[in-house]
């Protein structure tokens, strides 16, 4: 094509190759009016109603996306508020339970200790009864060899019972005086 450019610009052709003749142009115009007309009167509504449809589909999930996350987010606020609330009854409940365990502990201390009295002073009782039982035991026997004792040696037979049960009386009763003052000294 551009030989041909050449040849006619050579030649001295008056007419511009790069413009088409007006016959072409007026053709050209008639069909780009129509095509502009259908397309105005038919393709371009269609196209508006569907980007209108599609902006409104959009502007909607929009709207729903946003609702989901305010209620998302109210969720979340009252998910860590409820966490909040559990977190402080568990550390409630760990104090109660923590006191009522001291509570508990003190309450089987004073048990364990009012019931070590009561044993001790069961103990006590018993040894102090033993002891009186031994202390009357061995005053008959005592008594009863001292008698048999002082018999052999006087070589008479005692028999007054009450003057011999006041001899030995007497005679424990100084035995006990004895180890009574000598415990006394001791603790001085």
């Amino acid at each position: 094509m551009l030989h041909a450019v050449i040849a006619a610009a050579a030649a001295g052709e008056t007419h511009n190759p790069l413009i088409p003749a007006v016959y072409d142009i007026i053709w050209s115009a008639v069909c780009f009016v129509v095509i502009l007309f259908f397309f105005w009167k038919y393709a371009l509504p269609r196209m508006q109603t569907l980007l209108d449809d599609r902006a409104e589909a959009i502007e909607g999930n929009i709207a729903k996306a946003d609702d989901a996350q305010r209620k998302a987010e109210a969720a979340l606020e009252q998910y860590t508020a409820q966490l909040a609330d559990a977190r402080a009854e568990a550390g409630n409940i760990r104090e109660q339970a923590r006191s009522d365990g001291q509570r508990i502990v003190a309450e089987h201390k004073d048990q364990a200790v009012s019931e070590a009295a009561r044993v001790t002073a069961s103990a006590k009782a018993q040894i102090e009864a033993e002891r009186q039982a031994a202390v009357v035991s061995l005053r008959s026997e005592v008594g009863t060899l001292a008698i048999d004792l002082a018999s052999g040696v006087i070589g008479e037979s005692l028999t007054d019972d009450a003057k011999a049960g006041a001899i030995v009386d007497r005679f424990l009763a100084e035995l006990e005086a004895s180890e009574i003052a000598a415990a006394q000294a001791g603790k001085k």
